[in-house]
């Protein structure tokens, strides 16, 4: 298959991308990372290698015991922000550049650098436990002194290991034995490729034919095999037995192999281990962890640096003001230092607290039960995702199917009538048994019979035309021989590799015609008599995603007659069935409905045509060149005139509440991309149920292009659609990301919705990754499967569902919701919160930081610009601290909305979109309002104070004290009981300490009634004015939040 080969420099470079992860990555590329090789692989024999191979360990830590230290304060100091205060700790050494005392710089960047590793050390804890109990789980091996229990760490390639029924695959294998009787097993690989239908393997005939299974390791037998690579769905290798004359050679294909985590689904299996550890085709699949940086640190990153920029202005104007004088040099890093304040320590710790905050509340959401937050560092991402990019099968739908209709052109029956079906094959069966019943009919009992025959006819076709195998397991009571032997309907399971086929046969049972018995050559179905009915299978053509049919011949043994049965989809079956005119129309009804179409159709074959036609079927499968195609041809020769039989309609249910929740998201300004590895005809018509689709957009389906014209062609085609939902095959994709890359994902932006189905894994974060890369919006994954791990890892937020399809999704995700409608409460009301409460707090942050600042350039340019501080130790740790941390910190609990208008009202989330609350403008506003209250604070304390210096500085550090919390108070927009004991209990730490402050303010003059008025004045002069405009603003440009809240 060549639909990954361009995939593969993407691979490539994301390995690339993680040189620097750690240390033991390059002893790793050392050990033959760099050019894996085919190998051969003796049977049972691991000692006998050609090569080295890796350790069959699952890892999706981020660092290692050694990397963990360094990694995580590389993160830090990378930021320009951390790296600052650094240089500003380290500068308090030097003591010309002394200020004040050590602990005054290093206990606050102290205590940032350890909320930081506590934080990353929980998260790798838990991450090593995930990893650990995967590694940790136990296997059988086959070994000379017979079976002993392993660890799944522990599995060399080469080993021989036994994989019970329900067991996760451990290391990808070749198939070698099954303890099935038909000599074959199903497979389940959502995990791996996100289709639910299960897989046929098929053991290598060799050693099936073995008497036991410890037989395999007395034979001398070899596999070879070709490199590890990254296609999950081929696979090339040949079986070798030496010991045997002649000696045995098989051809391996991907029928023969059982890759790592696949679910094994019947039966218990052995095979021998190919490939370990970071070889695994799963592993190979999925991009390596990174450490996700949201949009909103960058933002406030850049913030910073243009508040460096002010601070180096202020300290250059402060030294050119005193005419460069002296040893100048020195005077401009005193001065760096004295405004150091600009940019304040305490804004990345309040940030971060913030963040864990959020993240507590979504846990404690009881309107969204069992969601997991892993990632503590990007809620804010959830308030901006312009794209939503979704999987299908098990995020959107429950992976159930339930049969919904059958057609048979002049009549449909639903859910409602089935009973009338159940009677008319009822009438078949007890009539045919009757003859009596049938002398002298009436016109009635007439047209009766000829609707009768027909369902009948339908519903034998649907019992019949199938890949079902009917298990019968134990259940206590019955014993699986005797289950067999009696068919019991409660010992009964059907296994197959699709649950749509399932819920065909498992619809026919419920009507009265019963799949009790399978083979593979022979069928059973039982009457609603009791009957048995026996049908040889003579030919059998399986479903491809190419032919979009199956097909069957079957002999009924009581009459001879040989049928063959047909069924696909309407695209490919208009054109075999004879001419009818309700086909096309019934089938687009059925499609607008959401619901999968198949038609059924069938042709009676005599004796001599079924001969002739075998002969030829024969005489193609024996070719060497061209076989496929003469295959076909001779198949082809039969698949004319078909009498056309009936329609089936199937449904996936949907989760719960996938509609509105997808209408809120589709309301909020987000766009939907589903990308699914699912059929294209199952994805529309999913698309189409979730109304991911609206019922009035059109749907362009890309037609599979193959190369740069036909490319071409069909862009210039959908270049002309407007307002249009595009529709794509993954194979489509890759051609038209090779060669028009820019001008595809153009368009598929400008699409309403875009459906991509047949995707690989790799594709999915391809698509994740371009759509960040040319529109420059936040994106959101959101996955069940272990194939969806990649998308979620590449996207700005990664969102796991836990469901049918285990827990690899969930795990690998920053969040984890138990249903796909939680995405709607999560993204409304918890992103949309974090991002504006964080907003909020960082610029509150440079506010208040702003304000101590401008007081201190006031001081100093009135004072001969003096490079003196204006308060000393504890005052200066005090204010940013005890004094005003607790009310700025409470912002984190404010909201301008309940969380019920939120969610009504999703048209708020697509403000956020812009970027609004944290932009240039609001930033400019706060400086303003900084430099003006500073000023007013430091003028004032200079104009009313009398006498005494100490008199200054009692003055303003208590008006600005007070200033904060009136600030506090005016940006908080619904009041919560917290925000109040925060306010009185900051004022109370204040006044209470002032006792302890006499080297700084002088506690007699506090006392007085000058004081107060003074401090009563400048607290007015600064706030006042401030409540006054918002008072203006609220009432003659309110925002759009405030009036619904009013």
């Amino acid at each position: 298959m060549t639909d990954n080969i361009p995939l593969q420099p993407v691979r490539q470079k994301k390995r690339m991308d993680s040189k620097h992860r750690s240390g033991c990555c390059e002893c790793m590329r050392c050990c033959g990372r760099r050019d894996p090789r085919p190998r051969t692989v003796w049977l049972g024999h691991p000692e006998k290698r050609d090569q080295r191979y890796p350790r069959n360990v699952i890892n999706n830590q981020k660092y290692n015991f050694f990397t963990f230290l360094p990694g995580v304060l590389f993160n830090q100091f990378k930021y320009f922000f951390n790296l600052y205060f650094l240089l500003l700790a380290c500068s308090q050494f030097v003591p010309e550049m002394r200020l004040g005392a050590l602990y005054t710089y290093w206990v606050p960047l102290g205590f940032v650098l350890a909320v930081t590793i506590i934080r990353e050390a929980v998260e790798e804890i838990r991450c090593y436990t995930r990893d650990k109990e995967v590694n940790s789980q136990i296997y059988s091996k086959l070994t000379a002194r017979g079976t002993v229990k392993v660890k799944s760490s522990s599995i060399q390639v080469g080993d021989l290991i036994i994989v019970e029924k329900n067991q996760r695959v451990p290391a990808d294998m070749i198939f070698l034995r099954t303890s099935e009787k038909n000599g074959s097993c199903f497979l389940r690989t959502d995990q791996l490729d996100g289709e639910t239908d299960w897989k046929l393997r098929l053991p290598v005939a060799c050693t099936q034919r073995l008497p036991t299974a410890s037989d395999l390791l007395q034979i001398r037998s070899y596999v070879y095999a070709e490199e590890p690579n990254i296609d999950i769905h081929n696979f090339v290798g040949t079986f070798t037995r030496e010991d045997s004359d002649p000696p045995v050679n098989e051809s391996l294909s991907i029928e023969n192999t059982l890759w790592a985590s696949t679910v094994i689904a019947s039966g218990t299996v052995v095979g021998v281990v190919l490939y370990t550890g970071r070889e695994l085709r799963s592993v190979m699949n999925t991009s390596n962890p990174r450490s996700k940086i949201g949009l909103f640190d960058l933002e406030v990153n850049c913030l910073t640096k243009i508040l460096f920029g002010a601070l180096v202005v202020v300290s250059l104007v402060m030294v050119a003001l005193q005419h460069f004088a002296g040893r100048w040099y020195l005077q401009i890093i005193r001065f760096l230092l004295l405004f150091s304040n600009i940019i304040p320590i305490s804004l990345r710790v309040n940030l971060d607290m913030g963040k864990i905050v959020y993240s507590w509340m979504i846990r404690r959401d009881s309107k969204i039960p069992g969601t997991v937050v892993r990632s503590s560092t990007i809620p804010e991402q959830l308030g901006r995702i312009s794209y939503l990019l979704t999987d299908k099968t098990g995020t959107l739908t429950q992976n159930e199917m339930v049969f919904k209709r059958l057609h048979l052109g002049t009549v449909a029956y639903g859910l409602d009538s089935m009973d009338e079906v159940q009677s008319h094959i009822f009438s078949i069966y007890t009539q045919s048994q009757d003859p009596p019943a049938l002398k002298g009919p009436t016109l009635a009992t007439k047209v009766r019979k000829t609707m009768s025959s027909r369902v009948h006819e339908a519903v034998k076709a649907i019992a019949l035309c199938h890949n079902v195998t009917p298990v019968y397991e134990s259940n206590g009571v019955t014993d699986q021989a005797e289950a067999e032997r009696h068919y019991e309907d409660s010992c009964r399971v059907y296994q197959a590799s699709s649950p749509d086929e399932v819920a065909l046969v498992q619809w026919t049972e419920s009507v009265g015609l019963t799949l009790v018995g399978r083979d593979q050559s022979s069928m059973q179905l039982r009457t609603p008599g009791g009957q048995i009915l026996n049908f040889t299978i003579l030919q059998i053509f399986p479903f491809t995603y190419e032919s979009k049919r199956m097909g069957i011949i079957v002999r009924d043994e009581s009459t001879g007659e040989i049928t063959f049965y047909m069924k696909g989809a309407d695209v490919v079956m208009a054109g075999i069935v004879q001419y009818n005119d309700w086909l096309e129309e019934e089938c687009g009804n059925m499609a607008r409905e959401g619901l999968r179409v198949l038609v059924v159709a069938k042709k009676s074959l005599t004796e001599e045509q079924y001969q002739d036609f075998e002969a030829r079927y024969v005489q193609a499968k024996l070719s060497v060149h061209d076989r496929s195609l003469k295959v076909a041809t001779v198949i082809e020769s039969l698949e004319m005139e078909m009498e056309l039989l009936c329609l089936t309609g199937v449904e996936d249910q949907l989760q719960a509440d996938v509609r509105p929740t997808l209408e809120t998201l589709r309301n909020a300004g987000i766009k939907v991309w589903m990308l699914t590895g699912d059929k294209l005809e199952t994805a529309t018509c999913t698309a189409k149920n979730a109304h991911l689709v609206t019922r009035t957009q059109d749907i362009h389906i890309f037609r599979l292009v193959t190369n740069r014209g036909e490319a071409h062609l069909e862009l210039n085609a959908f270049r002309r659609k407007h307002d249009c939902a595009l529709v794509i095959s993954g194979d489509s994709l890759e051609v038209c990301l090779k060669y028009y890359e820019y001008e595809f994902m153009e368009l598929a932006c400008q699409c309403p919705a875009v459906v991509c189905c047949r995707c690989a894994p790799t594709q999915k974060a391809q698509i994740v990754r371009l759509l960040k890369e040319r529109t420059g919006k936040l994106t959101c994954a959101v996955g069940d499967g272990g194939n969806d791990v990649s998308m979620i890892q590449e996207a700005d937020c990664g969102v796991g569902v836990e469901g049918k399809e285990g827990k690899q999704a969930s795990l690998a995700a920053d969040f984890s919701i138990t249903q796909f409608k939680h995405l709607g409460r999560l993204l409304m009301v918890h992103g949309r919160n974090s991002y504006k409460r964080s907003a909020a707090l960082s610029q509150f942050v440079i506010h208040r930081s702003l304000c101590i600042s401008t007081m201190q350039a006031v001081f100093s340019s009135v004072f001969y610009f003096a490079s003196v501080p204006l308060y000393q130790g504890f005052l200066i740790i005090g204010y940013s601290t005890i004094y005003t941390m607790f009310p700025v910190f409470s912002l984190v609990l404010d909201k301008d909305v309940k969380s019920e208008v939120a969610m009504l009202y999703p048209e708020l989330y697509k403000d956020l979109l812009k970027g609004r609350p944290l932009s240039y403008k609001t930033f400019l506003i706060w400086v303003l309002i900084s430099i003006y209250q500073g000023s007013i604070i430091m003028y004032g304390a200079l104009l009313l104070f009398e006498s005494e210096f100490v008199h200054i500085v009692a003055i303003s550090f208590t008006s600005l004290i007070l200033t904060e919390l009136l600030m506090v108070a005016l940006t908080i927009q619904t009041w919560h009981w917290l925000m109040i004991v925060a306010e009185l209990l900051s004022l109370s730490c204040y006044i209470a300490s002032l006792v302890f402050l006499h080297e700084f303010i002088d506690v007699y003059f506090i006392a007085t009634l000058s004081f107060l008025w003074k401090v009563t004045v400048i607290t007015l002069v600064s706030c006042l004015p401030l409540y006054v405009l918002k008072y203006l603003r609220r009432r003659f440009s309110p925002p759009s939040y405030s009036k619904l809240t009013s």
